[in-house]
């Protein structure tokens, strides 16, 4: 009697702290709990927790917090994460399906380090569950050291693997978050790496509605991500942190948009030393806080005191910010028992586990994209005996990686996927032939020596992350602060394609890089040519794989693959006129949406038909070859915005050999405004060498 007297008494106590205390009780809705914890601060303490390193407020009962995390494609700066492949490679699978899987996996780790982390009270920066992903600017050109960040040059194509991300990034608990995604960077971003605290961007209504902010809307309305960090640059002469319009009047007011707005890092310090927009941390900081930038990431908001009593602000904005921060927190279920939330019992073990590495794997395999195949050298036939491996990424596990990346227990780089899967069929060999940006005679002549004595060469080429990348101190020919003033392949480098071609021999070029590459020479002379982008952990598996046929690639070009840039803009002109495939008149030497495959497949019985709020498009595909494989069915529309032609839908789908499939796609009304509007459906960017048909609607 008297044991179950003290439960009761337990529980009266428990209810009347609760009742006295809110935000302690899990059973009341996050906001007004956040309400109550932000009403029992002082100004110095509210102005403390807006600040991505949190700390400790003990008398609350308010653990210290850094809100920086990162998890493009892996968790990221971290210690042990499974590595997938860079953001430009997860696009190049052009399998939504598959980024959703990646990003859930990702969650998953998130969760397993964060709940380690607490138990050894581990409360440092890369070890929370808010992250700063996915990037989702568009990568309007190859020079940026930044666009392998991202899903691409396409609005649309780059939506819907933002959704995707955040959707397996955030989880579908009803009551809490498995983790919160970060869209970024908000808005009008993407270079120059060197002046990206100080520009002014002033782009037109349409490329601003039509290329730079359709993304970021798809991934508040249709993804609900929880938060959206700003940018760098001013847009239209503000400066994106302190910018009403796109924070409020777009974010907030159109878009419904109520999670949390963070800074980058060191954006509010920019308001006022980079940017020159005003004088002081106390006025930045206050302008920015209005705007709707709730978090900084620095230490300006330390500022924000100083500016409630120049009454530059009030304590009551302040409040504002700070309840959607901890509204943020509680839907994480930082504040409530264990038991409680779904997600801490996820154990460590499932970090880096044998599970994951096998979709890393995948995602490797799906990222690859086969831009040429001459006299179908590729797959290898089981004649060739004798491959010369050589390049300065066929051995470099940093080549593997991309930045913003964790690192896996296990790399495994070109040259030992290659000799591992090939072991008894063929005698690999391996000459360096030259470095990224410098090479010897003696490199070279070993190279040439190497190829005349073999079958075939693969040749791995290209760039790694320490060459191209975020605000780098790169000062090479060809590159500058983490941008690419040319985009063709180092000179060292070329001079080797150019020596082993030259013995006549078959060569195989295999491209790393996180951008598009200008390799005309190996467009031409080369016998195939692969694109493997910065591949994650299994990038070495992957690429024998497929150069042996385990694997028939199918990925496609998430990116237009220029000459070089003579064939572009300025770099620093926002205008998308003349960039992309939407815009771009020239003849690239790949285009958006590329990409060749082992398999053969023919398109006919195109069908279109206006409903009274859609429009829906049919198509017959078949795979014609003996070889099962995916194709990339890819849907563009022409006539709507006058001859622009823009991707508006895409479905990747396994084919066995010979099958034939009728494939839908559904159009919103917005895509089939007008009359005589033109589809093409079809396995790649439309043009002579695409399999295709075409119709109106």
């Amino acid at each position: 009697m008297a044991g179950k007297t003290r439960a009761i008494l337990s529980v009266l106590t428990f209810s009347t702290l609760a009742a006295a205390q809110a935000y302690k009780n899990p059973d009341l809705p996050p906001e007004e709990r956040a309400a109550d914890l932000v009403s029992r601060m002082t100004l110095e303490e509210k102005a403390r927790q807006a600040q991505n390193a949190a700390p400790e407020i003990a008398r609350l009962g308010v653990p210290a917090y850094d809100w920086w995390n990162e998890a493009l494609h892996g968790v990221a700066r971290a210690g042990l994460a499974t590595v997938f492949p860079q953001a430009i490679g997860l696009a190049a699978t052009w399998d939504t399906e598959l980024t959703g899987r990646i990003a859930d996996i990702i969650s998953t780790e998130a969760r397993a380090k964060y709940n380690e982390a607490i138990r050894t009270g581990d409360r440092s920066r890369y070890h929370g569950l808010t992250f700063w992903s996915p990037n989702i600017n568009i990568f309007r050109d190859p020079r940026w050291g930044r666009g392998q960040e991202t899903y691409g040059e396409d609005p649309y194509l780059t939506g819907r693997l933002a959704v995707a991300f955040i959707r397996g990034m955030q989880g579908t608990d009803p009551h809490y978050f498995k983790t919160i995604a970060t869209a970024k960077h908000y808005a009008v971003h993407s270079g120059p790496e060197s002046t990206r605290h100080e520009f002014d961007v002033h782009p037109s209504e349409r490329d601003l509605n039509e290329t730079y902010l359709p993304a970021f809307r798809a991934s508040i309305v249709e993804g609900k991500a929880d938060s959206v960090m700003c940018a760098y640059n001013r847009v239209n002469g503000v400066p994106a942190c302190a910018n009403t319009d796109l924070l409020q009047r777009k974010l907030k007011d159109e878009w419904g948009f109520a999670g949390y707005i963070v800074s980058d890092c060191g954006a509010i310090y920019d308001i006022y030393h980079g940017h020159h927009y005003k004088p002081n941390a106390a006025e930045a900081s206050a302008l920015a806080v209005k705007a709707g930038t709730d978090l900084t990431c620095g230490t300006e908001y330390r500022a924000l005191p100083a500016a409630v009593k120049q009454g530059l602000i009030t304590e009551a904005e302040i409040d504002a910010a700070l309840k959607r921060l901890f509204t943020a927190r509680f839907k994480l279920g930082m504040f409530d028992p264990p038991e409680r939330v779904p997600f801490s019992s996820i154990p460590f073990s499932v970090v880096d586990s044998a599970e994951h590495r096998v979709v890393a794997l995948e995602a490797a395999r799906k990222s690859i994209v086969l831009l040429k195949n001459d006299g179908g050298v590729l797959p290898l036939k089981s004649s060739v005996k004798r491959i010369a491996v050589l390049g300065p990424s066929a051995d470099d596990e940093v080549a593997l990686m991309g930045n913003y990346n964790g690192v896996s227990s296990k790399q495994v780089a070109p040259l030992e996927g290659i000799r591992k899967h090939f072991d008894g069929k063929a005698e690999v060999k391996f000459a360096r032939g030259a470095d990224y940006t410098a090479g010897t005679q003696a490199q070279l002549d070993e190279a040439v020596q190497l190829v005349q004595q073999s079958d075939v060469a693969v040749a791995f080429v290209g760039l790694n992350p320490n060459l191209e990348g975020e605000e780098m101190k790169v000062s090479v020919p060809g590159f500058a602060g983490g941008d690419r003033t040319n985009i063709e392949l180092p000179e060292s480098q070329e001079r080797l394609l150019q020596a082993i071609v030259g013995t006549g021999k078959p060569v195989v070029v295999v491209l790393t890089s996180g951008s598009a590459l200008g390799v005309t020479f190996a467009a031409e002379k080369a016998a195939a040519v692969l694109q493997l982008w910065y591949g994650g952990e299994e990038a070495g598996t992957a690429i024998a794989e497929t150069l042996s046929g385990a694997n028939n690639p199918a990925g496609r070009l998430p990116v237009t693959f220029y000459r070089n840039v003579s064939q572009l803009p300025p770099f620093d002109d926002y205008s998308m006129n003349g960039r992309t495939y939407r815009y771009f008149k020239g003849e690239p030497l790949w285009g958006f949406g590329w990409g060749l495959s082992y398999s053969k497949f023919a398109y006919s019985e195109l069908r279109t038909r206006r409903l009274a709020k859609s429009g829906r498009v049919t198509v017959r595909v078949k795979n014609t070859s003996d070889r099962a494989g995916d194709e990339v069915v890819q849907l563009y529309v022409s006539g709507a915005r006058d001859s622009i032609r823009d991707l508006r839908g895409f479905r990747r789908i396994h084919f066995k050999a010979g099958e034939t499939r009728r494939v839908e796609f559904s159009l919103a009304p917005e895509d089939i405004a007008g009359k005589g509007i033109r589809v093409t459906v079809g396995g790649g960017q439309p043009g002579p060498a695409a399999e295709s048909v075409q119709g109106v609607l």
